[in-house]
């Protein structure tokens, strides 16, 4: 028996975290909620600002959705072609979007901005091969830090969606751009000093050397990375990312290239937040972007750091295996294990769908696209096609996949519908919302399924996980709190299974997602499962 501390009534919000070992083996931790001092066992007294509780939902806001055509203004430049130049979307077409219910409807209760601040209004050619003439509609090439770009919309018009976003339960975070600036931004032309050098002690360019020179390499020869090591770049820095939570009411940031930041501005930064908001009752959620080693990404996790980081390898490596009719889900228990290890059991690491500098998963489901091959150049050479139904139900099995797991689930925008694309530009195609073929309405609707689903499971929001089984061609998770259990089950071969699965003191079991009553005799009932098909049985 474990008494709650007395102090817990006094609190809003407060949790109870247990741990247990034998010597030197350590089990799982249990995470419990508590309402002023009461264990929380319903969803509804959940909040937007529980972070645990996100659906989180990304837009790259150029190419989400057009409200105000006045404040349309592609670059004007012979070498660009409609995927690398301003396509119109802007916050006015967001908060549309949010007023229209379209995010509740997914159960979305995190919307993730990508960048707004001032980009240049000229075309820059890519250093590398085969030189490529890009905009900066994507927001990554600032050269202003604080100032919204006018093609996004305006200070009022951000208020306004970030108001009414919270009115309707979901939190706002922005993209910011920490590593780097354009070489127009004033920092640049005034303080060259407080930059990396361009030119390393070899005579070589420090162009994209992403590993050895992870701290200082620069992503373009006109995005000049900023040296984070001294004192006042970190100060200009954080307070170019505190002026956003000053000025509009933002609920967190995901920060940009967080590996080739260096710890210390990470620590300054959130050191900053929890003075001046946190420390006052303000929530803040941080999250970042790392591609790399599960130790690399973990090292930018903690209470003087980052919130949580995405987790790409975990992505990675379900993608192989659910593209790979071979493989056998045996082999997704440790890294499920080791994702667990490294972040915890009740993280809130982010579990895409997919990823706006990846390959669309939908198009290499279909075959459109292989791994083996670069997304970038399939995307300029190839027309990617229409994907078959069969591609939409792995990108939907994929999905409840990731919606059953420990973190945040989070959706790549238009993989709700299955948006097709090759690598970066032509994976960030203008979202589609209308005329909606028989297989994007059946995707959405699995989509909208899933996240409301998710919304309303404590078992899956705060649940303990635990593997059951996992065959060649079907793999069976749990997830338990209080009384509440949640079985989930997939199979991603292309044939009906039917599982035999043990559910012990239970008497009545229901397909949420097929929404079947199921018999249970001699504490066992049986599940079939389409091809690609998936179920979450909740058992009392």
């Amino acid at each position: 028996m474990c008494r709650i501390p007395d102090e817990a009534k006094l609190l809003g919000r407060s949790f109870v975290r247990f741990y247990s070992s034998i010597g030197f083996n350590q089990s799982n931790d249990v995470l419990i909620p508590l309402q002023h001092g009461e264990v929380i066992i319903n969803t509804a007294s959940l909040n937007r600002t529980d972070w645990e509780s996100q659906i989180m939902y990304f837009t790259l806001v150029d190419r989400f959705s057009n409200g105000n055509p006045s404040n349309d203004r592609p670059v004007v430049d012979t070498h660009l072609i409609a995927k690398t130049n301003f396509q119109g979307g802007d916050l006015q077409g967001i908060r549309d979007k949010i007023a229209s219910g379209y995010f509740n409807r997914l159960g979305i209760n995190t919307i993730w901005l990508s960048p707004i601040s001032q980009n240049p209004d000229l075309a820059f050619q890519e250093y590398v091969n085969p030189r490529r003439w890009y905009s900066g509609y994507h927001g990554y090439w600032p050269i202003q830090s604080c100032v919204i770009d006018s093609r996004f919309g305006t200070d009022q018009e951000l208020n306004e969606l970030i108001s009414l976003a919270h009115h309707n339960g979901i939190n706002v975070l922005l993209d910011f751009v920490t590593n780097h600036v354009h070489q127009d931004h004033p920092m640049y032309k005034q303080r060259p000093d407080l930059f990396t050098p361009f030119i390393l002690p070899n005579g070589q360019k420090n162009i994209r050397i992403w590993d050895d020179q992870r701290l200082t390499t620069w992503f373009d020869d006109f995005l000049p990375t900023i040296d984070l090591s001294k004192p006042e770049a970190i100060a200009m820095q954080s307070d170019s990312a505190m002026y956003w939570l000053q000025t509009f009411p933002f609920d967190g940031f995901r920060h940009d290239a967080t590996k080739h930041v260096p710890t210390e501005y990470w620590l300054a930064l959130t050191k900053k937040i929890k003075n001046e908001f946190i420390s006052k009752g303000r929530s803040i959620y941080q999250i970042g972007e790392t591609y790399g080693s599960n130790e690399l990404i973990a090292s930018y996790i903690g209470n003087s750091l980052l919130d949580s980081q995405f987790d790409f390898n975990l992505y990675f490596d379900l993608r192989s295996l659910l593209l790979d009719e071979q493989s056998s889900f045996a082999s997704f228990v440790p890294i499920i294990n080791q994702s667990l290890t490294y972040f915890g059991h009740h993280s809130t690491m982010g579990n895409i769908t997919g990823n706006h500098d990846q390959v669309r998963y939908i198009s290499l489901a279909n075959k459109d696209v292989s791994l083996s091959e670069s997304g970038v150049e399939a995307g300029f050479n190839r027309t990617i096609g229409m994907p078959d139904t069969i591609a939409y139900n792995k990108l939907s099995l994929l999905t409840a996949i990731q919606f059953s797991l420990p973190g945040v689930p989070v959706f790549l925008y238009g993989d709700e519908i299955g948006l097709p694309g090759a690598g970066d530009p032509d994976n960030r195609k203008m979202m589609k919302f209308d005329s909606l073929n028989a297989n994007e309405l059946n995707t959405l609707e699995k989509a909208q399924q899933l996240g409301n689903i998710r919304k309303n499971s404590m078992a899956l929001i705060y649940g303990e996980t635990e593997i059951v089984k996992a065959e060649k061609e079907y793999f069976i998770l749990k997830r338990s709190f209080f009384g509440e259990t949640v079985y989930c089950l997939f199979n991603k071969s292309n044939r009906l299974i039917t599982i035999d699965l043990d559910v012990v003191n239970s008497i009545n079991a229901t397909g949420l997602i097929s929404k079947k009553i199921y018999s249970i005799q001699n504490a066992k009932t049986q599940i079939q499962l389409a091809s690609n098909g998936y179920e979450y049985l909740k058992v009392e």
